[in-house]
C-alpha cells in the first residue's frame, strides 16, 4: 500500500491549473499528461509502510493539523524537474509561504517518531501535471522554456486540511484515495482547546 501525505486542491483550483496548462498539452510534447482529478501537492511520500502503521500515521497527522492554522498560498507558473530542457516532471509551481514550509517541517517531525526518515533535501512545492520518459531526447523539448515563460498563471488557494493518501497504480495512470483527513485549526479553536 503506497502512502503519502498531501494537500488536495479544490475542483476549481484543479480546473484552473488544467486550463492554464493547455498550451503545454497542445505543443505536441512527448509527455503523459495527468488527469486533473489527481492534482495535489505532496508533503511527504511514505512508501509502503506496514498496514499496522496506518492508524498511527493518521493520529500523527491529526496532531500536526491540530497545531497548524489554515493559510493561503498561490499556485503560480510552470516549470520542470530536473531541467526544462530535459524534463522528467512538468509541474505548476506553488508559492513556498512560511506556513507551508512550517507544515511540511511539522509533518516530517511528526512522522520521524514512527520510524520515517526526515527529508533533508530542499522542499520545492509543486503540482505534477505531466511526466516524460527518461529516454526522451533533449531535442524533443526544444522551445519548452519559452512556452513555459509565457504562461503567467496565478491562482490563490486556501489550505484547511492535510490528508493521508493512498496511491493506486494502474496502466491507465495513478488514482488516489483519501485514507484520513486532518483539519487545520483556526486560531480561536486552538486557544479554546488550550483552556
Amino acid at each position: 500500500m503506497r502512502l503519502f501525505i498531501a494537500l488536495n486542491l479544490s475542483d476549481g483550483a484543479k480546473e484552473g491549473v488544467y486550463d492554464a496548462a493547455r498550451p503545454l498539452r497542445e505543443a505536441g510534447l512527448p509527455v503523459r499528461w495527468l488527469d486533473p482529478a489527481t492534482y495535489h501537492l505532496t508533503l511527504k511520500f511514505l512508501g509502503n509502510p506496514h498496514p499496522d502503521l496506518t492508524p498511527r500515521v493518521s493520529a500523527a497527522i491529526d496532531e500536526v493539523g491540530g497545531k497548524s492554522r489554515p493559510f493561503s498560498m498561490e499556485i503560480r507558473g510552470f516549470g520542470a524537474f530536473p531541467t526544462i530542457r530535459r524534463p522528467r516532471v512538468l509541474w505548476a509551481g506553488v508559492e513556498p509561504v512560511l506556513a507551508l514550509r512550517c507544515l511540511k517541517q511539522d509533518v516530517e517531525w511528526g512522522l520521524a517518531s514512527l520510524g520515517f526518515n526526515r527529508e533533508t533535501s530542499a522542499f520545492h512545492p509543486h503540482i505534477t501535471v505531466g511526466r516524460a520518459s527518461p529516454e526522451t531526447g533533449a531535442g524533443a523539448f526544444r522551445g519548452l522554456d519559452a512556452l513555459v515563460a509565457d504562461l503567467g498563471f496565478r491562482h490563490r488557494i486556501d489550505v484547511t486540511t492535510v490528508e493521508l493518501m493512498r496511491s493506486h497504480l494502474s496502466r491507465a495512470g495513478p488514482r488516489y484515495s483519501v485514507l484520513s483527513s486532518a483539519a487545520l485549526k483556526p486560531a480561536e479553536s486552538a486557544q479554546s482547546g488550550a483552556r
